[in-house]
């Protein structure tokens, strides 16, 4: 979601065959239940209540990610978050509090996000992007890698979230992987490939890939509630971010419009049931994420006009409720 490049903000990353590509994180700690290593990293971060801070945007949907876990989890008391502003500019990510929702930095009164990263580390040189999970016993990042921060969220916390779900069983994990590395690949970040491509090659690729992916969920989903039959998973919270995202914003501004997704109606059934989980929309903001979109892609969109559409009705019935 952009990074700091020479004192500019860059809205993308482009190799040299200039086909998007995404950075790795750099923080990959874990918080575990007694404070042990966990798959990677360093000890020391035990799960306890009010230890723990997340910085977040409502526009991100990695970040997404981990709001619906701490809202699924009801884990709101024990981990506390900041939301950036909408608009990520000449600086990135800011927290300016001037827009909805946006909190500012109520834990350290930063004026920007790349500034969180330099208090964990004065040497660091990774991307300031979103989410954070924040150590305020360590006064240290634990991670910035949005699919590790959901698993920590799903079981780590269990002592004092409001509920046991477990949204990575064992027996489907294999079958979660499996979705999330087709999902990640050509839809999550296949939306980023289509926007930020810039070759008619890089970009056909991607879009190809992208709509095989939504035609092949479209497929799945008409036969079963959810991407794995009745139960949802992490597979489906890691989809939904980008599909209530992408008539708002990627159909267009990221040019993935073959189709919308108003035209399958499996998948937008299915999402719909998503959104009307009471914990999930919650965590949706339409106005933080076309603000960002539209207003930061400057590459993309450079008058920086927001429109004011689509009309979607996310709150219509849906079979799957």
């Amino acid at each position: 979601m952009g990074q700091l490049i020479d004192g500019k903000w860059r809205d993308d990353s482009v190799a040299p065959n200039d086909k998007f590509t995404r950075a790795e994180p750099m923080f990959r700690n874990w918080v575990t239940r007694d404070g042990s290593t966990g798959p990677t990293g360093k000890d020391g971060f035990k799960a306890e209540s009010g230890r723990y801070h997340l910085y977040v945007s409502y526009a991100c949907p990695w970040a997404h990610r981990t709001l619906i876990y701490r809202a699924m989890k009801g884990l709101q008391k024990h981990i506390s978050v900041n939301v950036v502003h909408p608009e990520a500019l000449d600086k990135g990510w800011s927290f300016n509090s001037d827009f909805r929702g946006a909190t500012g930095d109520q834990l350290m009164a930063k004026a920007y996000l790349y500034e969180v990263y330099q208090a964990s580390d004065p040497q660091v040189t990774c991307r300031s992007t979103v989410p954070i999970l924040w150590d305020r016993q360590r006064h240290e990042i634990v991670s910035n890698e949005s699919s590790e921060i959901i698993r920590m969220f799903n079981t780590a916390f269990n002592a004092v979230a409001q509920n046991d779900d477990d949204y990575y069983p064992t027996a489907l994990r294999d079958d979660i992987d499996e979705l999330n590395t087709r999902v990640y690949d050509t839809l999550n970040n296949g939306v980023y490939r289509c926007g930020f491509a810039r070759t008619q090659d890089a970009y056909d690729e991607a879009v190809t890939e992208l709509f095989d992916t939504m035609d092949y969920l479209e497929s799945r989903l008409q036969s079963q509630r959810f991407l794995l039959g009745d139960r949802l998973t992490e597979a489906d919270l890691r989809l939904f971010p980008t599909l209530v995202r992408f008539d708002p914003v990627y159909n267009g501004h990221f040019k993935c419009n073959i189709k919308r997704l108003v035209d399958y109606p499996a998948l937008w059934d299915y999402t719909r049931a998503i959104y009307q989980i009471p914990a999930i929309r919650d965590t949706v903001a339409f106005d933080h994420i076309k603000r960002h979109y539209y207003f930061s892609h400057e590459s993309i969109n450079p008058k920086r006009i927001v429109p004011s559409g689509p009309v979607i009705d996310f709150d219509a019935p849906s079979s799957r409720t």
